[in-house]
């Protein structure tokens, strides 16, 4: 039977000549010690639950302090990585750039050089072939001399029974030629350049 702080204030014994009656105090007390037990039991669960929920939040909060720790220096971590990153990235691009400028640079170089090459090249072609040239119009001039010669052999032949005004000895007759003389050549001519134009 529980008792509340009315009851308490309500309760009426029966009176006797020499005070209350005996029985109905005992009967509550006993019942009131009965419910104070039953209080003294479920304060002492309170204060049992409490404590467990106080080391339960506290066990939180303790986590809940790590998880904060934790994130914070994983946020710190992550800032330095990206920093890092950062760093690294513009490292590896100011040394690719440097890299692509040299590349360039000697490429330039390389084409600089080739172009020198392909003029010094074409120079010696053309010194070839005004060399060709010359060499072919002398073999020409030789021929049409030798036409020349084979055509007024008499009259060469008198000219040169003249003798030279400075000349003591009388020169000798030369006998006509009846056949061109042989020309000798200075060069020998590539077989795999007949068929190419000489003056190109």
């Amino acid at each position: 039977m529980r008792i509340s702080p009315i009851d308490i204030q309500q309760q009426q014994f029966k009176t006797r000549p020499f005070g209350y009656e005996k029985a109905g105090v005992d009967r509550f007390l006993e019942s009131l010690a009965e419910e104070l037990e039953r209080l003294v039991r479920d304060n002492q669960d309170l204060e049992e639950t409490l404590a467990r929920t106080n080391a339960s939040l506290a066990e939180m909060r303790e986590r809940e302090e790590m998880l904060r720790n934790t994130l914070i220096t994983t946020q710190k971590l992550t800032e330095e990585l990206k920093a890092t990153t950062r760093r690294e990235v513009d490292v590896l691009m100011a040394e690719a750039e440097i890299k692509a400028e040299r590349i360039l640079h000697n490429a330039e170089d390389r084409r600089i050089q080739l172009i020198e090459e392909i003029q010094e090249i074409k120079r010696q072609k053309i010194d070839f072939e005004t060399g060709l040239r010359g060499l072919l119009e002398r073999h020409v001039r030789m021929l049409e001399l030798n036409s020349m010669e084979i055509e007024g052999q008499g009259a060469d032949a008198k000219l040169l029974e003249e003798p030279l005004p400075f000349e003591q000895k009388p020169v000798p007759r030369v006998e006509p030629v009846n056949s061109a003389p042989e020309l000798a050549f200075d060069f020998v001519p590539d077989p795999d350049d007949e068929n190419e134009d000489p003056f190109k």
